[in-house]
């Protein structure tokens, strides 16, 4: 660059003193020498020029290299000269010093992009209205392709005081761990959010907590009834004791029956919520869910059950035989809500949602579920038929909960009820 700067002061010296000495010539009528004078002169402003031009054309390549992001451009110099193979090679170094920090820069950026979709905790990034600039892959499961939030997720993030919410997304309620950061970029305020499904972690704990319950009261049932079982056979086996008359043993005997009667219905009874501590870890397969519901159609052969699948193709990953029994249990429930009524329509869909989350819907145009019932109607030994152990619908729920999965149900009196599967990608 030295060298080019003195390069240029010696052209501009040598034309001002052309240009005077030109004057000078011309003064005292040397028309030859000031010819010549004049020639020089035209040579050197030219050749000036010319190196000034060519230097623009180099920078002008490097701007619009930069600005439609071309970082692959090198840079020959426009004519044979010592000083402007220098400043081509300076430009083309200074654009592959760029170029290694821009794909640094992308790199990174990728590295951390990744990253953020690599863990399950929702992350957004909006503005102050609510506009979404970014969301990780979490974020797209959990909430969808969204382009604004939520309004209940808006109210929370201005409102510091809400540390947890439940969104309605996708038929499926979850429940939301929220923190919110304000930052500013390049003058503009904007707000990191991030959020965690704590539903899933809720319901897995409440479950683990049930099981825990249903063992230690089944454990300490059981140790109890056994031996009341056994004391109740061996005196019923017995004679008559001597002590005793035909009518007072007739009495004891019945009442030896009716207790051992009573203790062996408790031990089934203690038996059936034993299931809910034995369910198996799935053992996961790839399921056709035509074939599923195929099947389901050979042992609900009645008109008011009807199944619909998308396509053909559409497959579950999911243990085959735990997720037959939910649906048996499911559609017995609803031929049960819909026994009084005589337009019955039980509808079983499948259903690909654009998440990558595949959902089976169980629909009746039933009585319907009273609202102060429908929190309760997951909860183990709960139940409001007369006859029923309250542990279909608390097993199903265990299952989807092994699969990493959810049901949720909609209902509403007179008009049925929706019981909603959500399996994961």
């Amino acid at each position: 660059m030295r060298r080019f700067a003195f390069r240029v002061i010696l052209h501009i010296l040598l034309i001002v003193l052309l240009s005077i000495g030109s004057y000078l010539l011309f003064q005292k009528q040397l028309w030859f020498s000031t010819t010549i004078c004049i020639i020089l002169l035209i040579t050197t402003a030219v050749h000036l020029y010319r190196m000034q031009f060519k230097q623009i054309a180099l920078l002008r390549r490097l701007t619009d290299g930069l600005r439609y992001n071309d970082m692959m451009q090198t840079f020959h110099p426009p004519f044979k000269n010592k000083i402007m193979n220098e400043w081509a090679e300076e430009l083309s170094d200074t654009l592959k010093d760029f170029r290694g920090r821009l794909l640094a820069e992308e790199i990174k950026h990728q590295y951390y992009e990744n990253l953020l979709n690599k863990v399950d905790t929702a992350v957004l990034v909006a503005d102050k209205a609510g506009h979404i600039e970014w969301m990780n892959q979490a974020a797209v499961t959990h909430l969808g392709q969204i382009s604004q939030l939520p309004e209940t997720l808006l109210k929370a993030s201005v409102a510091n005081d809400t540390p947890v919410i439940r969104i309605e997304q996708n038929s499926t309620v979850l429940e939301m761990a929220i923190s919110r950061t304000t930052f500013a970029t390049q003058g503009r305020e904007q707000q990191l959010i991030s959020l965690k499904n704590i539903h899933s972690v809720l319901e897995r704990n409440e479950m683990e907590a049930w099981q825990k319950l249903i063992r230690v009261l089944t454990h300490e049932i059981m140790n109890s009834i056994t031996p009341i079982i056994s004391l109740s056979e061996t005196l019923s086996e017995r004679g008559i004791p001597s002590q005793l008359g035909e009518k007072e043993y007739s009495v004891m005997l019945q009442a030896m029956q009716t207790i051992h009667r009573r203790s062996k219905g408790l031990l089934e009874f203690v038996e059936n919520y034993r299931r809910l501590t034995r369910i198996p870890a799935p053992i996961r397969t790839q399921i056709s869910i035509a074939e599923l519901f195929t099947d389901l159609k050979k042992l609900f052969p009645e008109e008011e059950f009807q199944f619909e699948v998308p396509t053909p193709e559409l497959k579950l990953n999911a243990d085959r035989t735990q997720i037959e029994q939910i649906l048996i249990n499911l559609l017995k429930n609803a031929r049960e809500a819909c026994s009084r009524k005589s337009d019955k329509k039980i509808q079983v869909k499948a259903r690909k949602l654009s998440a990558g989350n595949t959902t089976l819907t169980i629909s009746d145009n039933g009585e319907g579920i009273l609202p102060d019932v429908l929190d309760k109607i997951f909860v183990p030994f709960f139940t409001t038929k007369t006859s029923g152990s309250g542990i279909g619908l608390s097993l199903c729920k265990q299952i989807m909960t092994l699969h990493d999965g959810s049901i949720n149900v909609k209902s509403e009196i007179g008009k049925g009820s929706c019981f909603i599967l959500t399996f994961p990608k």
